[in-house]
């Protein structure tokens, strides 16, 4: 069996053992163990490869885990001490479950690490750039899971949520933020998949949103999906925080006026900005990132990197000068709406106010540099 299949594990239980088992190998310097990477190589299990990593944001109390790395590369990590042992990251995305197939609603501690895995591991980018940040304890989040591994996952955000810890402010519709599909497993439908299986779990809802800004990735999978249920033309939006008409733009009219660009294999007709956290295009491109706003979700991963690792998007922090809002590419508008925005809306969301000393490209522009990135 694999962690995922064994007894469920509490924060504080891991945490524990995870500091008295590295106080163990501080007093024993010179007895290290080995871990085996193959059949060729193997890594001492010594303090100077072991660190600490945070499993989620701003986390009070801490919840940490024990991660071997390679010598040559403090970034590389090799193993997570779970259940009292080492296992090899690939085993702790493993499953030994049969029933573990599709998408699986994230409930416990070894979830989450998977979770963790896919986002800030196993995905990174060549450049040993995180693309996700840290996600929040309670986040709402879908793992997906195909012959016997995790490969990809989704994150969203229920309406009448918290937009973020500092602020009173909810969310007005639900919303994805973050979507990945492992390199490994892009272009088979999967991002398509978690889509669908987003806007089917809230079915009775009359306006959903994706978090901007959307990646080309991303792009092509709301068109490839809208092009499949035009009953969700009008319910589909690209939004940011807290989701109010202002904060809204209507994906497939967007997509028809050229506002949106493809993937380099697209037909170069849309463009985006970031997404919620999404990695991969599903039906045909490369993965992007998803985001709550106007302009992109994360990277597909609603935000990821498609061709060499996930994007991702969150809602997170109101504070524009945070690093991890700006890590997450989301942004908390400064003001809030409290009006319902289900009680009827607009043929389309109201035009921003122009102003004839800039003209619309430019003023577009510096919106974008305003969103967090």
């Amino acid at each position: 069996m694999y962690p995922v299949d064994l007894p469920a594990m509490r924060d504080t239980d891991l945490t524990t053992a995870s500091e008295e088992y590295l106080s163990s190998l501080e007093s024993r310097p010179h007895q290290n163990q080995w871990f085996p990477l193959s059949q060729t190589t193997e890594v001492a299990i010594s303090a100077k490869h072991v660190r600490r990593l945070q499993l989620f944001e701003d986390d009070r109390p801490d919840c940490t885990l024990l991660a071997l790395h390679s010598p040559d590369d403090p970034t590389h990590v090799v193993a997570l001490y779970l259940h009292d042992k080492w296992w090899h990251v690939d085993d702790v995305l493993r499953t030994s479950s049969d029933s573990r197939m599709g998408l699986i609603l994230v409930q416990s501690l070894t979830e989450r690490v998977v979770m963790f895995l896919l986002s800030r591991v196993v995905e990174r980018s060549p450049q040993d750039k995180v693309v996700f940040s840290l996600h929040p304890r309670t986040e709402s989040c879908k793992v997906l899971w195909r012959d016997g591994q995790a490969v990809g996952f989704y994150t969203f955000k229920h309406k009448g949520s918290l937009c973020d810890g500092c602020s009173n402010r909810c969310y007005l519709l639900p919303a994805l933020d973050t979507l990945l599909v492992r390199r490994s497993w892009r272009r088979r439908g999967l991002g398509l998949q978690m889509l669908t299986d987003f806007c089917t779990s809230f079915s009775t809802e009359p306006f959903l949103g994706v978090s901007s800004p959307l990646s080309p990735g991303m792009v092509a999978v709301c068109r490839s999906f809208l092009q499949k249920h035009q009953e969700r033309l009008e319910h589909l939006y690209e939004v940011e925080a807290p989701g109010g008409w202002t904060q809204r733009r209507n994906i497939w009219l967007s997509i028809k006026l050229g506002r949106y660009s493809l993937g380099v294999n697209e037909e170069r007709t849309l463009t985006s900005g970031k997404t919620s956290r999404y990695e991969e295009d599903p039906s045909q491109k490369q993965a992007s990132s998803c985001s709550v706003g106007p302009t992109s979700l994360t990277t597909y991963s609603v935000n990821t990197h498609l061709a060499e690792g996930p994007s991702v998007q969150q809602i997170k922090s109101c504070d524009p000068h945070s690093p991890s809002s700006k890590s997450s590419g989301t942004v908390c508008s400064p003001a809030a709406h409290a009006e319902d925005p289900d009680s009827g809306h607009p043929t389309r969301p109201p035009p921003p106010p122009q102003r004839r000393e800039k003209p619309e490209e430019e003023t577009q522009s510096s919106a974008k540099r305003g969103r967090r990135t």
